[in-house]
């Protein structure tokens, strides 16, 4: 990811029209009127080789007879003119490019794509960013800036917009228009040639001008990119995704029931919720949440309050309600009538004057059992609804209200009688709401928000726990079927690797006919189970492969017989390579699972878990996670489906031992990670219950291992290898680590112990404080081209509120060169921290194979400069602003070690 060059797409100096026209209704001449209108204050330079003028504005006839070099070029001319122009644009100094045109490969036409090439090798040399091409443009109404052919253009505001599909910022437009909604920025970015999502969130993550980010995504390309700018945004501020396609059509055809669950917008669901976004699923459900979440509201769990005047509307309301506690009924029976509901909705009666919803709501906002509270007003002809509305505004602004309080939603219902109300829940920044439906509707948004940004905290670790011989021996099986040119494990195979990375698994025996069987079945003490195994059969129960309570050699002879029929039936020429053998479990109350991996082709390997059984597909219940997981995060997939509620117990059934299931889970991220040439795998069932969990089933799907690597994983894990100890001067031992998103008050409060000069040598500009949006980004990493260690005292490696000193390295998309900043808190410095960090973080770079790690120092920060020369840093030239000079460390000496 990068924002190399998007000063000039977002602050240009001038910008250039490439194609402007006068031919009416002509995209050239849409885009010409829109920049010429919106407001900048730069000079708009129009270029057509037939005009003298694109309206009352001078025309050129080239890109060479410009009179200034713009920053930015909007392109609107033949696809075949596109990679000659960039080139052109590119030698004269200009930075950033909006295409428009489309015929760049859409629908995979050769031609197309050879074209699309040609302009990225044209921009490449001059490190050219392009927007686009097939796109509708550009808007940031702050800058005045409308580089679109839209129709419409939108309001100055706080609401950024990005979008796959012009006709859909189109239709936004529209739709805000009419709704006084305003926009910081609008990117339509098209076929993403070259900015794409990632590009766009890292950028807006920082743009002041933003307060919520909106998307509209068809698809993504890069999920690593994707998923690190996502989180780093989604730190900051709230971010809200509408996915187009969101039908089962995705679902691809597998050979596991995994494969079959895992449809491709399940996975894209669980990545948006990995990444704290908030996905929605309608045009002004995204706006809804923007405006609720962009309030600064913030619940902690799912429990609802309904306080209204009308039983009837508080119904319409109460999917989501807490407990009401006896002492919060006693304070409501101490000034309600006597006829008030005693429960939960809280209808006061319709008679409700102010004082009365005053009353009741202060009682109200001192339950501790409780995450929101939603106020609502029936018009009555009794009370006039204002009169309750400054009533709740009185309580809401009292500053016992204010310090942290339960978050107060509003509903005031009708139309004609509630607009004075709504106007004033509006002015004073309290979120109200049309219906009880929008209000419930926003209080899930607040919930599910919540929730992922719980998420999005959990960076775990991968392997911790796993045994290096099991780790081997799960390899030498999966390295034998391929040699073997076998893409699938046989049952027993399957349930060995499983068992390697510590699955408990039912026993499982081989035989290679119903004679050896027969004889396996007798020594087994009590029932036990037969099952076919052949490669050709996926799904023994499918086929009448799967005998159960079988009682002795006899039984197990006839079963052999009567399964052989039955596959030959079902399944003719197949290949039988014999039975497998197992005890046969029996485990009355035991809950059947299905939990599995699954190969996505955008976002790599895919945790499964769901309920199980041969009907596994028809209930499709089921959650999906990505890897690397942990317990916290097991726990949350485990609590997305239908069947945690009887995993909770029921009757006289007692709960199942969920530190197994989430255990299991946990070991299989792990198994994903490690062992790439797993395509699918199956655990079908998974028995659990109070006494644990067991794998009666197992099946894995084998490929060859993707040329991707480590790469593929959408979520690089948290790199536990780079913990250490050091000592510094005084003799005291220092713990450093990898940053996490956790640390992001850390820094805050690391920044508040610095001196503002301090503070000032690391940021280059005067500054008192670090903001936590700008802590949110720097704690929020990917640890592959970003990296970052902090050091803490011995003893508090998990503590995030006492960082003694932070090394960062960026590393550029070729991973040829990276670019470091480093600070240590003021009452630290002097004591080596900063020469021990440096360390750790140069031997980072030479094992990642980076030739060189640059930076900047003032050139008043001679401590600083000092620890360059003492960690084998020079400095080589004197900076173009000339107050800070550019320092290099050459890594080849270190790249040798290792």
């Amino acid at each position: 990811m990068t924002t190399r060059n998007f000063d000039a797409l977002f602050q240009p100096k001038a910008i250039a029209l490439i194609g402007a026209s006068n031919r009416p209704n002509s995209v050239g001449a849409v885009l010409a009127r829109n920049l010429q209108s919106g407001g900048f204050t730069g000079p708009i330079l129009a270029v057509n080789p037939h005009e003298a003028a694109i309206g009352s504005t001078l025309s050129y006839h080239s890109v060479a007879e410009l009179p200034v070099t713009p920053d930015l070029a909007v392109l609107a001319t033949p696809a075949s003119a596109i990679p000659g122009l960039i080139g052109e644009l590119g030698a004269r100094g200009c930075r950033a490019a909006v295409v428009v045109t489309a015929g760049f490969g859409e629908g995979g036409r050769a031609a197309g794509d050879a074209l699309r090439q040609a302009m990225l090798e044209a921009a490449r040399p001059h490190m050219m960013r392009i927007v686009g091409p097939n796109c509708l443009g550009f808007m940031s109404p702050h800058a005045g800036i409308n580089a679109s052919f839209a129709h419409l253009a939108p309001a100055a505001g706080d609401i950024a917009f990005l979008s796959q599909s012009g006709a859909l910022v189109t239709g936004v437009l529209d739709w805000a228009a009419g709704r006084d909604l305003g926009f910081s920025h609008i990117v339509s970015l098209g076929d993403m040639s070259d900015v794409d999502f990632g590009d766009v969130l890292d950028h807006l993550a920082q743009d002041a001008a933003t307060r919520s980010i909106l998307l509209y995504v068809e698809s993504i390309r890069d999920a690593r990119k994707f998923m690190t700018a996502a989180r780093i945004a989604a730190r900051a501020k709230p971010v809200i995704v509408i996915k187009a396609g969101r039908s089962q059509g995705g679902a691809k055809a597998a050979l596991s029931h995994t494969g079959a669950l895992a449809g491709a917008d399940a996975v894209y669901d669980a990545a948006f919720r990995r990444a704290g976004m908030l996905r929605v699923y309608e045009l002004r459900e995204i706006f809804e949440a923007a405006e609720t979440l962009g309030r600064g509201l913030a619940v902690r769990g799912d429990r609802l309050t309904i306080l209204t005047n009308g039983g009837g509307a508080g119904v319409l309301a109460a999917d989501a309600l807490a407990a009401l506690p006896p002492q919060t009924a006693a304070k409501l029976d101490a000034v309600l009538p006597s006829a008030w509901s005693h429960s939960n909705p809280i209808d006061i009666i319709g008679d409700a004057s102010g004082e009365r919803y005053t009353q009741a709501l202060n009682a109200l906002m001192a339950n501790p059992d409780q995450d929101a509270i939603l106020v609502m007003n029936c018009p009555t002809g009794v009370v006039a609804p204002d009169e309750a509305s400054r009533a709740v505004l009185d309580c809401v602004a009292a500053p016992t209200a204010r310090d942290g309080a339960t978050p107060v939603l509003t509903c005031w219902l009708g139309d004609a009688t509630a607009k004075v109300a709504r106007k004033q829940f509006a002015d004073a920044g309290t979120a109200t709401y049309d219906t009880p439906d929008d209000a419930v509707r926003a209080f899930m948004h607040l919930v599910d928000y919540s929730r992922n940004q719980d998420l999005l905290m959990e960076t775990p670790p991968t392997g911790a726990a796993i045994d290096p011989a099991g780790r081997a021996a799960a390899r030498s099986i999966i390295e034998g079927a391929l040699a073997e040119e076998r893409t699938l494990l046989s049952e027993a195979e399957s349930k060995r690797v499983l068992a390697a990375y510590s699955v408990p698994v039912v026993e499982t025996r081989v035989a290679k006919d119903a004679d050896e069987a027969a004889r396996m079945a007798a020594e087994i003490d009590g029932l036990c189970v037969l099952k076919i195994l052949s490669p050709d059969v996926t799904h023994k129960s499918d086929v009448g492969g799967v005998r159960l309570n079988l009682n002795g050699p006899a039984e197990v002879a006839a079963a052999a017989a009567a399964i052989l029929q039955q596959v030959a039936i079902h399944k003719p020429g197949a290949r039988i390579e014999g039975f497998t053998v197992e005890p046969m479990v029996v485990r009355p109350g035991a809950q059947e699972l299905i939990v599995g991996l699954i190969d996505d082709g955008v976002f790599g390997p895919v945790v499964l878990f769901g309920q199980g059984g041969t009907a596994v597909e028809v209930l499709a219940d089921r959650a999906l996670g990505l890897p690397p997981l942990n317990l916290v995060l097991a726990r949350d997939m485990i609590g997305r489906t239908r069947v945690a509620k009887l995993l909770k117990g029921y009757r006289d059934i007692p709960p199942a031992d969920m530190a197994a299931i989430e255990a299991v889970l946990v070991r299989l991220a792990d198994l994903a990670i490690d062992l790439p040439e797993i395509a699918e795998l199956d655990i079908n069932p998974l028995l659990a219950d109070a006494k644990g969990v067991l794998a009666l089933d197992a099946r894995v799907v084998l490929r060859k291992a993707p040329e991707a690597g480590e790469r593929r994983l959408a979520i690089r894990p948290y790199p536990a290898d780079l913990e250490k100890t050091v000592e510094i001067r005084d003799g005291r031992t220092l713990h450093v680590r990898p940053i996490r998103p956790q640390d992001a008050p850390g820094l805050i409060e690391m920044g508040r112990r610095s001196t503002p000069e301090d503070l000032r040598l690391r940021f280059f500009g005067a500054t008192q404080s670090l903001q936590p949006a700008l802590a949110a980004r720097l704690s929020q990493i990917d640890y592959d081209r970003e990296m970052a260690l902090v050091a803490l005292e011995a003893g508090q490696e998990d503590q995030a509120q006492d960082i003694l000193g932070v090394v960062r390295l960026i590393c550029d998309p070729d991973n040829i060169e990276g670019e470091f900043a480093i600070i240590v808190r003021s009452d630290f410095k002097g004591q080596g921290l900063g020469y021990r960090l440096m360390q750790e973080m140069l031997d980072w770079a030479a094992a990642r194979g980076l030739s060189r790690v640059t930076g900047s120092v003032l050139q008043e920060n001679t401590d600083m400069l000092d620890m360059v020369r003492a960690t084998g840093g020079v400095a080589e030239r004197r900076e173009t602003d000339a107050r800070s000079v550019h320092v290099a460390f050459d890594l080849s000496s270190r790249q040798s070690a290792h």
